[in-house]
């Protein structure tokens, strides 16, 4: 039965509701990436990016200032201080400590405990301490205090300088973000030429077979990317191309083409007629049709596949890992940099957080630069 006008069916209500649930999935992990790459690794394993605004109950190891630091007063052999000033740390108000990582809430501030090694050390709430010992205190460096403490929050750009300047080779992601750059932009403009003269000549030019070239880039379409992957590396192997820049883009081109052509026939088809007729009338050629009438045209459908196709080629692994084999590092894309850090800075979620959001923040420009192109290519052809 029909809505009464004025009020929605409930079949809008359910498109409504899962429009805002797509989007909910899509938003929130991409946002928590966001927040989490500015936040430092104490503050991600004491809670979650939700709270990031909010302070946080957090179990601190500090140590006391180093033996050399002690003096002599009465007899005793002190050394006083402040357990945040020592290690640089914010200070902040203490609700409990500990001189055992068994019992790190062992005493509340102002009580005394006696330590492994001798002598008793006091801790106030403000993180002031007093340690004092009968003998002289020995060694490199002081003990170590367990506090926790309610910490306000904390933001931080050293991950991103960690991952794009001062990193190492296991965690440093500027080289690994312009491989895959080198990767992603031709693999992205050669299917797009190649596919527009396809499309063109599938569309408007009259040969024998033509209905069977569109069968067959119908049938292509379907054809999993896996099935191709080892005949295709054993193809560029015997050419000299299969460990290098030129492999990738060809088998990207590849993979690419079919979805290319058809997507791009189906809407040059919907052009009118009258203007390519009249243009052949005033006697241009099929590429000056092409050229100037068809191509300009057909922007939003070339926009479309390119959105498309740099998604898929940026956030690609597989061929990745099969085409770009070089164990010196020099080729590696942000993918494949991103597990190894997972094996590697596996603990460092700070690390991993701000190499994801890094890894998605161009293909985020990229759509929604292009976005207001993609329905209409993606519609095109689709209603007469």
């Amino acid at each position: 039965m029909s809505s009464i006008a004025g009020q929605k069916s409930a079949l809008t209500w359910a498109v409504h509701i899962s429009v805002v649930l797509l989007v909910g999935l899509w938003v929130f992990p991409t946002l928590g990436l966001f927040v989490s790459s500015f936040r430092t690794a104490d503050q991600i394993a004491s809670s979650g990016w939700w709270r990031a605004m909010f302070p946080t109950e957090q179990n601190l190891t500090l140590r006391t200032s180093a033996p050399d630091t002690q003096v002599q007063i009465d007899g005793l052999y002190v050394i006083e201080g402040n357990l945040f000033g020592t290690e640089g740390n914010k200070s902040t108000a203490i609700s409990a400590w500990g001189t055992s990582s068994r019992d790190i809430s062992a005493y509340q501030p102002d009580e005394q405990a006696a330590l492994r090694k001798g002598g008793q050390i006091t801790v106030q709430a403000d993180g002031s301490y007093r340690l004092e010992s009968d003998a002289e205190i020995s060694g490199k460096r002081g003990p170590r205090v367990f506090v926790t403490a309610v910490v306000p929050p904390e933001f931080t750009l050293k991950n991103y300088e960690t991952i794009l300047i001062s990193g190492g080779a296991t965690d440093n992601m500027a080289k690994a973000f312009f491989n895959t750059l080198t990767v992603t932009i031709p693999a992205t403009i050669i299917p797009i030429l190649i596919a527009a003269f396809a499309a063109y000549a599938l569309a408007w030019m009259e040969f024998p077979g033509r209905a069977l070239l569109i069968a067959a880039i119908v049938g292509l379409l379907v054809v999993p990317l896996q099935l191709a992957l080892i005949p295709l590396l054993k193809v560029h192997n015997e050419i000299g191309i299969g460990k290098g820049y030129l492999g990738a883009w060809m088998a990207h081109t590849g993979f690419g083409l079919p979805l290319a052509i058809y997507l791009l026939r189906n809407y040059m088809v919907g052009i009118p007629r009258d203007i390519i007729e009249n243009a052949r009338v005033d006697g241009a050629t099929d590429f000056q049709i092409f050229t100037r009438i068809v191509l300009p045209l057909s922007f939003p459908a070339l926009a479309s596949f390119a959105i498309f196709q740099f998604l898929w080629t940026w956030n690609d692994l597989l061929v990745a890992l099969v085409f770009l084999i070089d164990s010196t590092g020099e080729t590696t894309v942000m993918t494949k940099q991103i597990v190894e850090m997972l094996g590697t800075r596996g603990g460092n979620w700070e690390i991993l957080a701000t190499s994801a959001f890094v890894s998605i923040s161009v293909p985020l420009i990229v759509f929604f630069a292009m976005q207001k192109y993609l329905v209409r290519g993606l519609l095109a052809g689709s209603v007469k």
